[in-house]
C-alpha cells in the first residue's frame, strides 16, 4: 500500500497509457506497443531510471501487454474471416526464429541501441502513415524464400523494440497487393507469435539492471503490465466503435505527426 501511495502518479500514468494504447489500437489499427514503449521510456526516466534501463524495461513490458490484446484481437478478426491461417503456417516458424534471435539480443545489448532502433522504426512508420501510397508496389507476395526473410525480419525487429506485428506486417503485406483488412487481421495473430515467446524470454532470461523500477522481474515490469493490460483490452473495442463515427484517416495522420516527433526525440536523446 505504501508503494501505491508513493507512486500513485506513476500508476495513474501507466493506466492512462493503457487507455490511450487501447483506443488507438482499435481506432487506427496500430499496435499498442508503438504507443506504450515511448510512454514507458520517458515515464521511467522521470522516476530516475537511466535511459538505457528505461528502454530495456519498456520494450519487455510492452511485449507482455501485447499478449492479451492480440488474443482479443484475433478472436474479433477470426469471426470476420480476416485471419489468413495459410500465411501464418508459412510464416510462423520464421517469425518465431526472428523473435528468439531478437529477444536474445535484447537481453545482451545496450539500451541505447534499442532506443535508436525504435526511433528509426517509429519515424519510418509515421512517414508511411502520412505519405504511404494506396497502390501496391508489387503484384503479389514473393516466393517462399522471400516470405521467410520477410517473416524473420518482422519477428526480429518487432521483438527488439517491443511492438506487435502490425507496425511492420501490415505495410509489408499491403505493399505486395495483399488485402488490407486481411493484413490487419493476420497481423493480430503475428503479434501473438511475437509477444508471447519474446516476453517470456525477457522475463526468464533477462537480468534486471540495478536501477530497474520497482516490480521488475527479468526485464518485465509486472506493475506496469498489470496497470496497462486490463485497460488496453477494455478500451480497444471503444476505439473500434469510434472508428465508425470519426474520420480515422485524418486521426491517423495526426497520430503520425505525434509519432514522428516522438521518434525524433528518442533519436536525439541517443545521438544528440
Amino acid at each position: 500500500m505504501s508503494f501505491i501511495m508513493e507512486n500513485y502518479s506513476m500508476i495513474l500514468a501507466m493506466m492512462a497509457t493503457g487507455v490511450v494504447g487501447g483506443i488507438l489500437a482499435g481506432l487506427l489499427g496500430v499496435g499498442g506497443g508503438i504507443v506504450i514503449v515511448p510512454v514507458l521510456f520517458f515515464l521511467y526516466q522521470g522516476l530516475g531510471v537511466s535511459a538505457d534501463t528505461a528502454m530495456l524495461v519498456a520494450t519487455a513490458t510492452s511485449l507482455a501487454t501485447i499478449i492479451p490484446t492480440s488474443i482479443s484481437s484475433i478472436r474479433a478478426h477470426k469471426a470476420k474471416g480476416n485471419v489468413d491461417f495459410d500465411l501464418l503456417k508459412r510464416w510462423g516458424f520464421f517469425i518465431f526464429l526472428g523473435v528468439m534471435i531478437g529477444s536474445f539480443v535484447v537481453t545482451r545489448v545496450d539500451g541505447q541501441w534499442l532506443t535508436l532502433l525504435f526511433g528509426i522504426l517509429a519515424t519510418l512508420s509515421a512517414l508511411n502513415m502520412l505519405l504511404g501510397k494506396k497502390d501496391s508496389m508489387f503484384k503479389s507476395l514473393p516466393g517462399n524464400a522471400g516470405q521467410g526473410v520477410m517473416a524473420t525480419c518482422v519477428g526480429f525487429f518487432s521483438s527488439m523494440v517491443g511492438i506487435g506485428g502490425g507496425t511492420l506486417t501490415v505495410p509489408m503485406l499491403t505493399f505486395c497487393n495483399y488485402p488490407a483488412h486481411r493484413a490487419v487481421g493476420t497481423a493480430a495473430a503475428v503479434g501473438l507469435i511475437i509477444s508471447l515467446p519474446a516476453a517470456l524470454t525477457m522475463l526468464i532470461f533477462g537480468e534486471s539492471p540495478i536501477d530497474s523500477p520497482f516490480g521488475t522481474v527479468g526485464l518485465v515490469n509486472l506493475i506496469g503490465a498489470a496497470c496497462i493490460i486490463p485497460l488496453t483490452v477494455l478500451f480497444a473495442p471503444v476505439g473500434a466503435g469510434l472508428a465508425h463515427r470519426l474520420d480515422a484517416a485524418k486521426l491517423k495522420k495526426v497520430f503520425a505527426v505525434v509519432l514522428i516527433f516522438t521518434g525524433i526525440k528518442m533519436l536525439y536523446q541517443v545521438l544528440g
